[in-house]
């Protein structure tokens, strides 16, 4: 078993900067690649970014490419999320997933997940 503990969600100006951690537990960490998801109010979960288990390896959705970047701390058993310029149109519960397929982009191709953290961004 592995548990995820998103944190780092708030309120964020348009433009501004935000960064969410993911803290895991249980299981090696470094076995896992790691997925971060978000769903905003009224539409599907979609897929943001994605690192494999060593995290030489990142793949990120169009919508955030260039914006986001995701990179992990296997010593510190946690993977980030830096979100820069942000939009209104991020606004979202941001969501963590582990799992042991290295190259997944859907939420099924992962085994663990968090309970998510709230960005919203003001315009």
């Amino acid at each position: 078993q592995v548990q995820l503990a998103e944190s780092g969600g708030g309120l964020v100006q348009a433009g501004g900067p935000l960064r969410l951690s993911c803290a895991a537990s249980g299981r090696t960490f470094s076995s896992y690649a790691m997925g971060w998801f978000r769903q905003a109010p009224g539409k599907e979960r979609e897929f943001v970014a994605r690192i494999s288990w060593s995290g030489v390896v990142t793949y990120y959705a169009d919508s955030v490419k260039g914006r986001f970047t995701i990179a992990r701390d296997n010593d510190k058993n946690t993977v980030y999320l830096q979100m820069n310029s942000l939009k209104p149109e991020d606004t979202a519960v941001y969501c963590c997933a582990a799992g042991e397929l290295e190259y997944g982009s859907r939420w099924a191709d992962y085994d663990y997940w968090g309970q998510g953290t709230q960005v919203t961004v003001s315009s």
